[in-house]
């Protein structure tokens, strides 16, 4: 019997230690999980992908500007004899010529580019701009992470207070419980007067219960962002609600955002790139001139032998057919045009609109967090004064538990109020393009 309750023991201890391992613990400050979103990011690896794609775009423009070099060669059985008439004086041809079963040729060309209409040069500028372009987009992309990092946090926080208010509430609701039922036991209330409170008691396990399955499903979603293993646990900085600072007129962040928002930027170099590209279709409808060079050789045994056969000169190439046709590329260059300008006003406006927008949020958010602060200090001393009442006969059970009720949601609801400040506060500067990311 001995020997069974140590196994039990033993495996009691190696299920607790099993459990507790599953389960990682990781302390996060708001700063160390943007960090961790944005390296863990799905999105920024597809827009690495495209930042690479348009580097190599890059390096194809510039291999235009590069000479062009070109070696062929082949080898040629012939099985049926070929007839071979030459007409040159003295040599004679026909049947009687020489008989020839295959033939070796080889041939190396090069060209280098002298004048294209500046095709390889606009072609160069345009491609560094969206590079610089798609560095830009990745750019806005990390703020955006930021501040959907930040989103979930908040979440994860707000969850995470909340629970610690309703174990606080029920463990005093839990008490009273044991109180009244002393209280009922020995005649001073009714029974129904107890159950009321019961009642309370089972209201705030349920959003005990609620709160902690909000919690649940905000520490998921957080994992994922961060690239967690889904079984770790986060904390919070709960200082991090502290972290806003004064606002300042709304025009002062129009401007930050006209000068900082890295979505306008990359339209404005995507821009630069479509007006070359305008420039570079005009030039279609010019020649182009190379410097040219050539090698030859060929072997006909028994009959022909060509070797050193160099020859250097320019060529120039010029497409007739666009003295008939339309230039189709320089119109659908002009189209981009005119679709990036347009695009460029509404962004500005969107701008305009997302910057008033936020900033009016986050005005309101700091307000509220005065009137809640006002509505918990009146639902906490509305509270104190009704127990005392209670206590002294002069207020009813109903009257207490929805004075403990209302102290709850007051309390709450200035947590829930200052987190979203902090979260407002940085959604202004997302629209802004100021939101740090260290």
């Amino acid at each position: 019997m001995k020997r069974i309750n140590n196994s039990v023991i033993a495996l009691s201890l190696f299920v607790g230690m099993a459990n507790a391992n599953a389960q990682e613990k990781k302390t996060l400050s708001l700063d160390e999980a943007v960090q961790l979103g944005i390296q863990n990011s799905k999105n920024l690896k597809i827009d690495a992908a495209k930042i690479e794609e348009a580097t190599a775009d890059l390096l194809e423009a510039k291999n235009r500007q590069l000479p062009e070099l070109k070696v062929s060669g082949s080898y040629m059985y012939l099985p049926i004899k070929p007839t071979i008439d030459l007409k040159l004086p003295g040599v004679s041809g026909g049947a009687g010529g020489p008989e020839v079963h295959q033939v070796l040729y080889g041939s190396a060309n090069l060209s280098v580019p002298i004048y294209s209409g500046g095709r390889i040069k606009y072609g160069i500028q345009s491609a560094k701009y969206l590079v610089e372009a798609s560095k830009l987009s990745t750019e806005n992309d990390k703020i955006a992470i930021a501040y959907n990092v930040a989103q979930a946090y908040n979440n994860l926080f707000k969850a995470n207070q909340s629970i610690k208010v309703f174990e606080e509430n029920l463990t005093a609701s839990q008490k009273r419980d044991e109180t009244f039922l002393k209280m009922e036991n020995n005649g001073v209330i009714a029974r129904n007067d107890r159950l009321k409170a019961n009642l309370q008691t089972s209201n705030i396990e349920l959003q005990l219960l609620e709160a902690k399955n909000n919690y649940n499903i905000a520490n998921i979603n957080m994992d994922l962002l961060l690239g967690l293993p889904e079984t770790t646990e986060l904390e919070v900085d709960p200082n991090y609600i502290e972290e806003g600072s004064e606002v300042k007129p709304v025009g002062f962040y129009v401007n930050e955002a006209h000068e900082n928002r890295k979505d306008l930027q990359a339209l404005a170099q995507q821009r630069k790139a479509a007006e070359l590209g305008t420039k570079a279709a005009k030039a279609e409808n010019l020649p182009s001139i190379a410097f040219t060079g050539g090698y030859v050789a060929a072997d006909i045994p028994k009959f022909l032998t060509i070797y050193n056969a160099v020859n250097v000169g320019v060529g120039i190439s010029y497409n007739l057919s666009n003295i008939w046709k339309e230039n189709s590329s320089l119109k659908q260059s002009q189209a981009r045009e005119k679709q990036l300008a347009a695009t460029d006003e509404l962004l500005n406006d969107n701008i305009k609109l997302e910057v008033n927008r936020e900033y009016q949020n986050t005005d309101f958010s700091k307000k509220r967090i005065a009137v809640f602060e006002k509505s918990a200090e009146q639902a906490n001393e509305n509270y104190r004064i009704t127990k005392n009442k209670y206590d002294n006969g002069l207020a009813t059970m109903t009257e207490l538990l929805d004075a403990d009720a209302a102290q709850i949601g007051a309390n709450v609801g200035v947590i829930n109020a200052k987190a979203d400040a902090a979260l407002a506060y940085r959604k202004l500067l997302q629209t802004t393009g100021t939101l740090t990311i260290k």
